[in-house]
């Protein structure tokens, strides 16, 4: 399998982006005088936009539209001045995606980190590669697991889906490759264990199909080095 293109989840698949986001949820729960949570606890709820981490984040009894707002604005606030104090590439990632584009591979991002985030961690920490998109959440656009992302990667980088693969570290990425109809590879070194999801069998494990899919399967990978024998094969 040598895709012509490979796109990339952000938080949990090429960065480690939990404790940064950890401090800033705290800031906007601290400001109300809220209870705080811990790395592990953040990391169960990230994954679908910093809207509804703050939903989830917030006390019962707490969680309507004006409150969340509010709680975003702060988070949002905090988040984006000390967005790379702890962040850091996952090992091997930096060489994996100059291996990529060495041999010929268009790269893009595919977040529901919002788009000023996502932009500003991609120039910081991977300069030299020229993804063909960059593409976080933004207003009245969908988050994954619509399908949306994926079309508008695909247009900008005029490949067919047969040619493309999403890369992440969690069910919502394999359902967003799913129902966008491309070849999905789950990472195990993010912020799901994804053998949790997974139907065991010899080799390669493989996740459930998205109801609807066009895709025969979704790979489990534990390491970047197995990740790009399975792309530069």
């Amino acid at each position: 399998m040598k895709p012509k293109l490979v796109i990339f989840d952000l938080d949990g698949t090429l960065l480690d982006t939990i404790d940064d986001l950890k401090e800033a949820v705290n800031h906007a729960m601290s400001l109300r005088g809220f209870p705080t949570f811990t790395r592990d606890e953040v990391m169960a709820m990230v994954g679908h936009g910093a809207r509804n981490l703050m939903r989830k984040a917030l006390p019962l009894g707490h969680k309507d539209d004006d409150m969340v707002d509010a709680a975003y604005d702060d988070f949002r606030a905090y988040y984006i001045t000390h967005i790379d104090i702890h962040t850091k590439p996952f090992p091997g990632i930096q060489d994996l995606l100059a291996k990529l584009h060495q041999e010929g591979v268009m790269l893009a991002v595919a977040s529901n980190k919002f788009q000023e985030g996502t932009e500003h961690l991609i120039k910081e920490f991977f300069p030299e590669i020229p993804f063909v998109a960059v593409l976080g959440g933004r207003p009245d656009f969908p988050l994954k697991p619509d399908p949306e992302i994926v079309g508008e990667v695909l247009r900008k980088a005029d490949i067919e889906r047969e040619d493309a693969v999403m890369i992440g570290d969690s069910d919502t990425d394999m359902e967003t490759a799913a129902n966008g109809g491309i070849m999905g590879i789950a990472v195990n070194w993010g912020y799901r264990d994804m053998r949790d999801i997974i139907n065991w069998g010899i080799g390669p494990s493989t996740l459930r199909q998205a109801q609807g899919s066009g895709t025969e399967h979704q790979i489990v990978v534990e390491t970047t080095e197995e990740l790009q024998q399975l792309l530069l094969p």
